[in-house]
C-alpha cells in the first residue's frame, strides 16, 4: 500500500487551478487579504520588531519579499517572517472541529516560494488550498485531538507546510514523500507554549514549523532523503503518539472533492478562539439591554473547563503583556464591557493599564460548566451572565461566535477589517491597489508584480 505521506504528496502535486471550485479559490483570496492585513497591523510590535532584528541580523540570499517591510532574503526566512506577522496579533483565521489551527500560518510557506520562482497568481492560490486542505484535514485526524493530550497544532503543521512549499518549488512526487519525512522528523512542539504565563512563543509555534517546512523542500530539492513512512512507520507518528485514536481514512475523506476551506472560519476579534463566544454574547448583552459599564456588579462566564483553566488562572487578572491579555477570558470581556468592541488597540501597553478596564476584572468569574464539557469540541458554547447593581440579570447562551462559518463575515466586513489593519502602514492609494489586487491575484502572471505592494 501507498504511504500516507505519498497519498498527501500525489494531492499536492497534481492540483489545478481548474479543478478547485470558484468559492474555494474565493476564499483563498480572502484568507490571503485577511491575513496581509493582520500581518501590517503587527508591523510595529515589540515581538515583530525584535524577529524582524533577528532576521536582518541572519542576512540570507535575495529570494522572497517580507511583508511590510520589501526586505529580501532566502524563502525559509521570508516564510518565518510572513508568518510571524500573520500570525502576531492573534487576529489571523481558525478551524476547530477537532485540533484546533491556524491554516494561514502556512500561507508564506506558498507566497516565498512562489514568488522566487517567478510563479503566478493562480499558482499561489493552488498552493493557498493545498495549506487549507491538508491542515484542516489533519486537524480531524486525532480523537480527541493532540492539543487534548499536550501538543500543539504545530506538530501537524509541520506534515503540511513541506507539501506547499514543496509544489510552489516543482518538486517531484519522490521528493515530496521526503520533504514530508524531514520536516515531520524535525518540528513536534509541545502544548505548553499557549499554557499558563505566555510568552512570545505563543505565536511563534506555528511559523517555525510552516520555516521548518520550507527549509524541508529545499533540502529535498537537492536528492536529500527523510522517511517514507513518518505516519505510519515504526516509531512514527501514530506509534509514538498512541494515547489518541488516529484514524488516516478521514485525511483523505472527500480530499480534491470536498474543499475545507469554506469551512474555516475568520477572527472578529484579536484573541484566543475560546474566547469569542463569550465576547460575543457580552456585546450583543450590552446592546441589547443598554448596560452601562459602571452599572455592572458581576459577571460570570460559563465555558468549558479547558477554557476556565487555560483562560481564567491568576496571570490573567493581571495581563501585563499582549499574549497573556488576549489569552485572558476576564480581561477581554472587561474590554467588551468597557468599550463596547475588542480592537487590537486594547493589547498595546498603554491600553492594559486602562482603569476603566482594571475595575472590571474582579468583577468577572469564569466557571467551567460540565455540560458544555459534552459538547466540546463540536460545540464551543459559552453562557454570559450579567448582574448590575440595580439588581437585574441578562444571560446569554452563545455557540457560534461571528467570524464563524456558521456566521460568516460578509465582504464588506472582511474588507472594513483589512482596511482598519492596513491602514496604519499603507498610505490610502497604495492600500486601495492592494485591496483589489489582492482580490484578483488569480488575473497574475508573475507575483513579482504583486509583491510590490504589500511593503511600505
Amino acid at each position: 500500500m501507498e504511504s500516507i505521506s505519498r497519498r498527501m504528496a500525489q494531492f499536492a502535486g497534481t492540483l489545478c487551478y481548474e479543478e478547485i471550485p470558484k468559492k474555494a479559490q474565493k476564499e483563498a483570496k480572502r484568507f490571503l487579504l485577511d491575513s496581509i492585513g493582520c500581518a501590517l497591523a503587527a508591523l510595529n510590535n515589540t515581538d515583530m520588531q525584535a524577529a524582524y532584528s533577528y532576521i536582518q541580523a541572519l542576512g540570507g540570499t535575495a529570494q522572497a519579499s517580507i511583508i511590510g517591510h520589501g526586505t529580501r532574503t532566502n524563502m525559509p526566512n521570508a516564510a518565518l517572517m510572513n508568518a510571524l506577522l500573520i500570525r502576531a496579533m492573534d487576529y489571523n483565521d481558525i478551524y476547530w472541529k477537532q485540533d484546533p489551527s491556524h491554516p494561514s500560518d502556512i500561507i508564506s510557506a506558498a507566497l516565498a516560494p512562489a514568488e522566487y520562482q517567478g510563479a503566478g497568481g493562480k499558482d499561489l492560490i493552488v498552493g493557498i488550498v493545498i495549506a487549507y486542505e491538508l491542515e484542516m484535514r489533519m486537524c480531524l485526524v486525532a480523537n480527541p485531538g493532540i492539543r487534548e493530550v499536550g501538543w500543539h497544532h504545530a506538530t501537524l503543521t509541520q506534515f503540511v507546510s513541506p507539501l506547499v512549499a514543496g509544489r510552489m518549488l516543482g518538486l517531484s512526487e519522490d521528493e515530496l514523500v521526503a520533504a514530508v519525512g524531514i520536516s515531520g522528523s524535525s518540528h513536534f512542539c509541545l502544548g505548553g507554549v499557549v499554557a499558563g504565563q505566555l510568552t512570545n512563543m505563543k505565536n511563534a509555534a506555528d511559523p517555525m514549523a510552516t520555516e521548518a517546512g520550507v527549509r524541508a523542500a529545499m533540502l529535498a530539492r537537492t536528492g536529500y532523503s527523510g522517511p517514507t513512512e513518518v505516519f505510519e512507520g515504526k516509531e512514527g507518528l501514530f506509534e509514538v503518539l498512541s494515547n489518541v485514536k488516529w484514524d488516516p481514512d478521514v485525511l483523505f475523506d472527500g480530499l480534491g472533492k470536498r474543499f475545507l476551506i469554506t469551512e474555516c472560519g475568520y477572527k472578529a476579534f484579536p484573541t484566543e478562539a475560546l474566547t469569542h463566544q463569550p465576547i460575543t454574547a457580552t456585546l450583543e448583552l450590552i446592546e441589547e439591554h443598554k448596560i452601562s459599564p459602571h452599572s455592572v456588579s458581576e459577571v460570570i462566564v460559563e465555558t468549558t473547563t479547558r477554557g476556565a483553566d487555560i483562560l481564567s488562572d491568576p496571570s490573567k487578572y493581571n495581563p501585563t503583556t499582549k499574549e497573556t491579555a488576549d489569552h485572558s477570558l476576564p480581561y477581554c470581556i472587561a474590554v467588551a464591557i468597557a468599550k463596547k468592541n475588542v480592537l487590537p488597540s486594547d493589547f498595546e501597553d498603554a491600553a492594559l493599564k486602562d482603569p476603566s478596564v482594571r475595575e472590571l476584572l474582579p468583577k468577572i468569574k469564569v466557571v467551567a460548566n460540565p455540560q458544555i464539557d459534552k459538547l466540546f469540541p463540536k460545540v464551543k458554547r459559552a453562557i454570559v451572565t450579567i448582574k448590575t447593581k440595580n439588581w437585574e440579570t441578562y444571560s446569554k447562551q452563545e455557540d457560534h461566535a461571528k467570524g464563524r462559518a456558521e456566521r460568516p463575515l460578509s465582504n464588506q466586513e472582511l474588507i472594513t477589517k483589512f482596511q482598519a489593519n492596513a491602514e496604519q502602514v499603507l498610505p490610502e492609494d497604495q492600500l486601495n491597489e492592494l485591496l483589489q489586487a489582492t482580490l484578483k491575484i488569480d488575473d497574475f502572471n508573475d507575483l513579482h508584480d504583486y509583491m510590490p505592494l504589500l511593503y511600505r
